[in-house]
């Protein structure tokens, strides 16, 4: 079985990846979105997987905050 801390650092490892692939996505749309022939396609899809790892970061988030009822 895995100890608490090393699942925890799991974790933090995997929001740190999820949070850099974010930040990465961020540059990429400005630069299509700055583009003079922009891919709507392309910019949508980016887009909806930004707000994906969104969602993932705030999972992840709530699972390295202890309970408070414990």
């Amino acid at each position: 079985m895995i100890s608490i801390d090393a699942q925890h650092e799991e974790l933090r490892n995997r929001l740190f990846t999820i949070r850099q692939e974010h930040r990465d996505l961020d540059v990429a749309i400005a630069a299509l979105s700055d583009a003079p022939y922009k891919n709507e396609l392309q910019l949508k899809r980016l887009k909806k997987r930004k707000l994906m790892l969104k969602d993932a970061i705030a999972k992840l988030e709530d699972e390295l905050i202890p309970d408070l009822d414990a």
